[in-house]
C-alpha cells in the first residue's frame, strides 16, 4: 500500500501522465482555433448549390449549411463564449494548398474525394454523390461521346473531371480538351461556342444549366462516368477534428436534418434567381446517409 508522500507523487505523476496523453492527443486545428479565436471557411464563387456568392455577394449553399452546423459544435465543445467565422474564396487550384498551409482550416465548396487527393488532405463522410457527365448545346447536334471526336471541350482546372475527359481522350478520343479557371469560365466557353461541350460533375453542370439565360439550349450526354464522392475537405492528420465534423454530419442524417437541408438546395428555389434544380437524392447518396462512410468506393 501506498501512504503519504509516496501516494502523493504516484499521484502527481500519474496526473502529468494523463495531461501528456491529452496533450499528445488533441487535435492541432480545435488548438488553433481555441487559441485564436476564429475560424476559417474556404468558399466558392460559383459552384451552385453548394457555396456561391447571392445577389449581394453573399456566400451561400449546401456545404456553407453543413459547415456552419460544425462551426456550432466546436464552438461548442472548446466553451467558446464567441467564435469568429473569416471566409475566404478558393477555387479549384488553390483549394488544397490553402488547406495545407493553413490559411482555410475547412472548406465548404464542391470538392470530390479521391485517393490522389487523400495523400494530400482529409475529407469528411460524403456529403454528395455525383458522376462526371459531358453538356453540350442543343444545336450542336451531339448525341454521345463520339460526336466528340475532332472537336474542341473543356474542363475545369484542378476539377476531378479533368482526368476522366483526359482518360476517355487516351482511349481514343480526338478531341482536344482546354481549361477553364473555374466553373463559371468553362460554362461561358461552352456558351460562345468555343467548346462543344463541357465535362464536369453531373449537379454542378445541373446547377450552370438551370442559371443559363436559356436553360432549355443545353442537353447531357447519356455517357456517364465513375461515381464519385464529395465531402467537407479537412487538413490530413487531425484525426480528432475530423471525428468532430463527422459526428455532425452524422447525427444530421440519423436525425433527418440532412435530407431536409438537401431539399432547401436541390429541390426548392434557391437565390439568386429562385431556379429550381430539381434533383432528387440519388441511390447512391441516400445509402450514404444510411450508412455514412468516407470510403472512395462503391
Amino acid at each position: 500500500m501506498f501512504q503519504g508522500k509516496d501516494f502523493v507523487r504516484l499521484s502527481c505523476a500519474l496526473a502529468l501522465g494523463l495531461a501528456a496523453t491529452a496533450a499528445s492527443a488533441e487535435s492541432p486545428m480545435l488548438a488553433k482555433i481555441k487559441r485564436t479565436g476564429s475560424v476559417t471557411l474556404g468558399y466558392r464563387e460559383s459552384s451552385i448549390p453548394f457555396s456561391y456568392l447571392d445577389n449581394g455577394q453573399k456566400p451561400v449553399g449546401f456545404s456553407l449549411d453543413l459547415c456552419a452546423q460544425v462551426v456550432d459544435r466546436i464552438k461548442a465543445d472548446l466553451k467558446l463564449d464567441k467564435l469568429a467565422v473569416k471566409l475566404q474564396p478558393v477555387d479549384s487550384s488553390n483549394r488544397i494548398p490553402l488547406i495545407q498551409n493553413g490559411t482555410i482550416d475547412m472548406e465548404c465548396g464542391a470538392t470530390s474525394s479521391s485517393p490522389a487527393r487523400l495523400k494530400q488532405v482529409s475529407f469528411t463522410v460524403a456529403t454528395f454523390v455525383s458522376s462526371a457527365r459531358w453538356l453540350t448545346k442543343v444545336s450542336s447536334g451531339i448525341h454521345d461521346v463520339k460526336g466528340l471526336d475532332g472537336k474542341t471541350v473543356v474542363v475545369t482546372q484542378g476539377s476531378n473531371a479533368t482526368g476522366f475527359a483526359f482518360g476517355i481522350k487516351n482511349k481514343g478520343g480526338t478531341f482536344n480538351i482546354i481549361q477553364g479557371k473555374d466553373h463559371a469560365e468553362s460554362m461561358l466557353t461552352l456558351q460562345s461556342g468555343r467548346a462543344a461541350a463541357f465535362m464536369e460533375d453531373d449537379i454542378l453542370l445541373a446547377s450552370l444549366k438551370a442559371r443559363a439565360p436559356d436553360p432549355v439550349a443545353y442537353a447531357f450526354l447519356p455517357e456517364t462516368y465513375a461515381l464519385v464522392p464529395y465531402g467537407l475537405m479537412l487538413p490530413k492528420d487531425d484525426p480528432e477534428f475530423k471525428a468532430l465534423a463527422d459526428d455532425v454530419l452524422k447525427g444530421m442524417m440519423a436525425s433527418g436534418a440532412f435530407t431536409k437541408l438537401y431539399a432547401k438546395w436541390f429541390e426548392s428555389p434557391i437565390p439568386p434567381h429562385n431556379e429550381n434544380l430539381n434533383f432528387p437524392m440519388s441511390d447512391a447518396l441516400k445509402e450514404r446517409v444510411s450508412h455514412p462512410s468516407d470510403s472512395v468506393d462503391f
